[in-house]
């Protein structure tokens, strides 16, 4: 195989970029993604890919639930700030204040236009991340946004 032609295929796929975050007692992961797309329908499905050996995929794991929500167009600092460890302070997260959710009392970045919370289906293993599939449970919308693309940042991951 072409190993640079493979990169650039996979690189010109088109994805978003979202804050996902887990939570067991007092125990907070919160981190950029962006390999997240939906699934079904019926029942309303997403499946996306979290590294295997972080801390969200550990708290996914144990807990079966996870909250997603997408950043807007004009947060691409909001998403460096989650490329590095979770830490809590009161009611923020990483510095970015945070409410719990509905259903299960994730952590919901309240700066951020759409959120999800979902319960894991299925997780199946295989290279360095592992691909979620989770039914959504509950959803809302803060804002009406335009969302924060990989291309537009110029960054890459993938390929």
């Amino acid at each position: 195989m072409d190993l640079e032609a493979k990169k650039k295929v996979l690189r010109s796929f088109t994805y978003g970029l979202y804050i996902l975050t887990a939570r067991e007692g007092e125990d907070y992961a919160a981190g950029t993604v962006n390999w997240v797309t939906q699934a079904s329908f019926t029942p309303p499905l997403i499946a996306l890919g979290v590294k295997r050996d972080s801390r969200l995929h550990e708290l996914i794991q144990r807990t079966g639930k996870l909250a997603l929500l997408t950043l807007a167009q004009d947060q691409k600092q909001i998403a460096q700030d989650f490329f590095k460890p979770t830490v809590r302070e009161g009611s923020t997260l990483n510095g970015h204040p945070f409410e719990p959710s509905p259903t299960f009392g994730l952590p919901l970045l309240t700066e951020l236009p759409y959120w999800l919370e979902a319960e894991v289906r299925h997780i199946y293993e295989g290279g360095d991340h592992s691909v979620v599939v989770a039914e959504v449970v509950e959803a809302g919308v803060r804002q009406e946004a335009k969302p924060l693309i990989m291309w537009d940042t110029g960054w890459f991951y993938g390929g």
